[in-house]
């Protein structure tokens, strides 16, 4: 916190459980831009919101609601046949997703998820889901992501069921005004380096917390499948560095961590009941906060980055 009080991004991160209440609420207007039950989708993004799209290709995929793929907005690959195409993009401005969004056009319905009615995409994707009421002052993107992952959950629940073992939407907003209210574990807020695993659905989470780290506060993160963990990354593993999982703890990783003498973080073992891991991506963010300030960071104004990446030579 800050002499004028705590910065944007922390206000923007308190404000979620709220904001997911909204998303929810806001479910009805949105369902012309959104995925139908059966349908073969292809989900786009870039940064943030490509790893949001990975969450929810799983969920969806996983969930029985049809077959679900999450590609970086560059990296579609074209020619290959779906029922629709959906592109969540904060901004509305991002050059490559309105490059695949105009390319397409006309050839396969198209939906987008967008915090600005005031911009290109609205034009550019057949149907639009504006959460206007999630989009954010900082560069750093926190409750406009979680939000769009709460619109699409709340829309799994809504068309069927989420897969098993995933929470209800409204136990995950009750987890997560538990996450934005306890304190953050002090040997946590210490380390040097931090590890994000996932496995299935929150592989998506792990590499957003990573992301956020190093946005926010230049901090050394990696991220991987909670079972590639052994397979390398392991090996920096150590005294003063945590590994933070996601969700389900794979049979024998905690050992494994503590041989080498990590720190663990993992929720699925916390006597006192665990977070939703959507939640738990809260906590991920409040502490990116405290290391950016501890480090004499300006969280709301990251080093080297825009809220909105836009190509001068744009092939749109």
């Amino acid at each position: 916190m800050s002499s004028t009080g705590p910065s944007r991004t922390s206000v923007e991160i308190a404000s979620q459980p709220a904001v997911w209440r909204q998303a929810a609420r806001s479910l009805p207007q949105h369902t012309a831009a959104l995925p139908r039950r059966g349908e073969r989708v292809a989900v786009i993004g870039c940064g943030t919101s490509w790893f949001m799209a990975q969450s929810y290709a799983v969920l969806r995929e996983t969930g029985g609601h049809g077959e679900t793929d999450a590609f970086a907005a560059s990296e579609f690959p074209h020619g290959r046949g779906y029922d629709r195409i959906l592109a969540i993009t904060r901004s509305g401005t991002t050059t490559e997703v309105l490059d695949l969004l105009r390319r397409v056009k006309g050839t396969v319905p198209t939906g987008a998820i967008t915090a600005d009615p005031a911009t290109p995409v609205m034009e550019a994707a057949d149907a639009v889901a504006v959460l206007d009421f999630a989009d954010e002052e900082s560069v750093v993107q926190t409750r406009f992501a979680t939000a769009n992952l709460a619109l699409l959950r709340a829309h799994l629940e809504a068309e069927g069921a989420l897969p098993c073992g995933v929470r209800p939407l409204d136990r995950a907003i009750q987890d997560a005004e538990r996450a934005v209210a306890e304190p953050l574990d002090a040997a946590v807020c210490g380390a040097e380096q931090f590890t994000f695993l996932g496995t299935g659905w929150t592989c998506g989470l792990a590499l957003e917390a990573g992301l956020k780290m190093r946005e926010a506060a230049g901090a050394w993160t990696e991220a991987y499948p909670a079972m590639e963990y052994r397979h390398g990354p392991i090996s920096i593993t150590g005294p003063g560095r945590v590994a933070w999982a996601f969700g389900t703890l794979p049979q024998g990783l905690a050992d494994d961590v503590a041989r080498v003498g990590g720190t663990l973080v993992a929720e699925s073992q916390n006597a006192a009941g665990h977070l939703d891991p959507l939640a738990d991506l809260v906590r991920a963010q409040r502490l990116a906060v405290v290391l950016a300030e501890s480090r004499g960071h300006n969280p709301d104004r990251p080093r080297n980055l825009t809220r909105s990446v836009v190509l001068e030579n744009s092939h749109a």
